[in-house]
């Protein structure tokens, strides 16, 4: 029962998160030349299982470029591959140094960021489309655009922290991965995944782009879960943290009685 219960749940999750690729998907209207040009994609694995000697993974991304346009015309389409998620609240601290002791000054919480961000694409996306195409598909983590309640200028020393602590942690890839073109039409690229990747719900995102101009877009569900005894010990964590609390004590104590009495000295 609680199995059927937690799969509901997780579908609904599931269905929120299709709604809203496809809202934000909807905002950016396309060209003609999306009628000629479609993706057709796909990943290596829809779901990754996170186990106690997990050391990272790679992420295979591949599809097809479907035109009826003649073959030179190829050759102007661009293509970005975004992989994000799982979204999270996030508090940045500022620290300052006051009468010799650092302290927290000020605090500002960011709704829904990414706590994993990699891009690839054929060439820089720069000289792919313009810089407000870019901002508003949240091309790049530069361009994230952290959702808070403080005005951007005064919150844009914030988000450069995130960014710069999830890139040191490889969580955020600031440098882009090059996508291949297997003849005119089929392409693939790879994304690593660390092995502090967390868990949750991802997405990859394919973007085409011809002259600048978005003509196709399409996405694909990523999910990746705890399995083993990790996913036992995380289930508990999450579901009874009192209990969890107290174990982790009462086997902390004992551990150190046990060493006190091995290592004690006569």
């Amino acid at each position: 029962m609680r199995l059927m219960k937690a799969a509901a749940i997780n579908s609904l999750g599931h269905l929120a998160l299709f709604a809203t690729i496809l809202t934000s998907f909807s905002l950016f209207p396309l060209s003609k030349a999306a009628a000629d040009s479609t993706l057709v994609t796909d990943i290596s694995s829809h779901l990754i299982s996170v186990t106690s000697d997990f050391t990272g993974t790679e992420l295979l991304l591949f599809g097809t470029i479907q035109s009826d346009n003649d073959a030179e015309e190829f050759g102007h389409d661009d293509l970005v591959i975004v992989v994000r998620g799982p979204r999270k609240n996030v508090v940045v601290r500022r620290k300052d140094r006051i009468a010799g002791i650092w302290m927290n000054t000020a605090s500002v919480e960011f709704e829904e960021v990414p706590s994993f961000y990699a891009l690839a694409s054929n060439r820089p996306v720069e000289e792919i489309t313009s810089a407000t195409s870019l901002n508003r598909l949240k091309i790049g983590p530069v361009r994230l655009g952290f959702l808070s309640e403080v005005p951007g200028a005064e919150s844009f020393p914030f988000q450069e922290a995130i960014v710069r602590q999830k890139s040191e942690d490889n969580l955020y890839s600031d440098r882009e991965t090059a996508i291949h073109f297997l003849g005119d039409t089929l392409f693939r690229t790879t994304i690593d995944l660390p092995a502090n990747v967390p868990v949750g719900d991802y997405v990859a995102e394919f973007f085409l782009f011809r002259d600048g101009d978005l003509i196709s877009a399409q996405s694909s569900p990523l999910f990746i879960k705890k399995s083993g005894i990790g996913r036992t010990i995380y289930d508990f964590a999450h579901d009874y943290s009192v209990l969890y609390g107290i174990a982790a004590n009462i086997i902390a104590l004992f551990a150190g009685w046990i060493a006190s009495v091995i290592y004690r000295k006569d």
